[in-house]
């Protein structure tokens, strides 16, 4: 395997010992259009390679449960469990998606599918052909949130589409093009985005170096903004530490948080804390209930601000820890017996 991108489900192998294989094209998903006849591949129930037809139901779905950069191509094509990793492809035989998930209650076809468009698959394949161990993507440096129908109609919009700005990471890429607090993104180089994973999706497959053109609601004006295509930066050393002993935080790694790292979790950058980058299975980190992509911010009242802070502080023998963690946007105090 030469990279795996959690964000996506998606991961790249090299096979070794294959030869003569023909590479399968890529083709632009972006002009992908509804009523488009489509090919999926696959292996469902592992009954071998299977070949279904359907066609393009809806783009741009988002809300699918997959991934944080969500724009899923929907179809009608006939997937099920073994599906998934298979190409989509078109008349053409280019691959437009990946077949990913499907909707059903029973577990069999319903002909609601999903797949990841080619576009994001092309951003993981070339960031393993780079060398790269996790996937290069743009970095905004905002924090998002859903328009709300209410907010909507007090800003004078037909419908609630948009993605409103509640943070702004100092001295990132979306504070240098000018982004503030309370702006309303409505499209991204002219292309319409309807809430924050749809907007994460066409950020996220913008090629690096580049700039993209935000156009933004701004006091009910709509003003454009240039916002640079650079990768997030390893401000500091990640410093893992493994924490062991008798306390609830036992099994768990802890990293310092940076823009680097909080991109590949897909978590809130400008949040102060430690992160928690991974949990053993079975530890009691994890019978507690702590999850990876957590930031630990105080212990027992004392700020956490470095992944050594933690550490020092569980040497001490306590009777009960008092664990604060931000989780979604959203802190949180916990506490467990020393």
């Amino acid at each position: 395997m030469l990279l795996r991108d959690p964000r996506t489900d998606l991961a790249v192998l090299k096979l070794k010992t294959a030869k003569d294989l023909v590479a399968i094209e890529l083709a632009d998903s972006d002009k992908v259009e509804i009523g488009d006849i489509v090919l999926a591949i696959g292996n469902p129930f592992g009954v071998g390679q299977t070949v279904t037809q359907g066609i393009v139901s809806a783009l741009a779905r988002t809300q699918i449960g997959v991934g944080d950069a969500q724009s899923f191509i929907q179809i009608d094509a006939a997937i099920n469990p073994g599906n998934s990793g298979g190409a989509l492809v078109d008349m053409q035989g280019r691959v437009i998606g990946i077949n990913t998930a499907i909707f059903s209650r029973s577990g069999g076809s319903h002909g609601i599918g999903f797949a990841i468009p080619a576009a994001m698959v092309r951003v993981v394949v070339e960031s393993a052909r780079a060398g790269a161990k996790t996937v290069r993507r743009p970095w905004f440096g905002a924090r998002l949130q859903a328009l709300t129908p209410d907010v909507a109609d007090g800003l004078g919009l037909d419908r609630p589409a948009g993605s409103v700005v509640a943070g702004v990471v100092e001295k990132g890429p979306a504070a240098e093009g000018g982004l503030r607090r309370s702006d309303v993104i409505l499209a991204v180089d002219g292309v319409s985005v309807d809430d924050p994973e749809s907007f994460g999706y066409r950020f996220a497959t913008r090629p690096l170096g580049g700039v993209a053109t935000l156009t933004v609601l701004r006091s009910g004006k709509r003003v454009v903004l240039p916002v640079r295509l650079v990768p997030a930066p390893e401000l500091r050393p990640r410093e893992p530490v493994t924490l062991a002993g008798r306390t609830p935080l036992s099994g768990i790694t802890v990293m310092n948080l940076s823009p680097a790292l909080a991109e590949e979790l897909a978590i809130d950058a400008g949040t102060e804390g430690v992160v928690v980058a991974e949990i053993e299975e079975g530890s009691t980190a994890a019978r507690v209930g702590f999850q990876k992509g957590d930031i630990i911010q105080a212990l027992n009242g004392e700020a956490m601000t470095r992944s050594r802070d933690v550490e020092a502080a569980l040497r001490e023998r306590k009777r009960s820890w008092e664990v604060t963690i931000s989780r979604g946007g959203q802190s949180a105090t916990s506490v467990f017996p020393g």
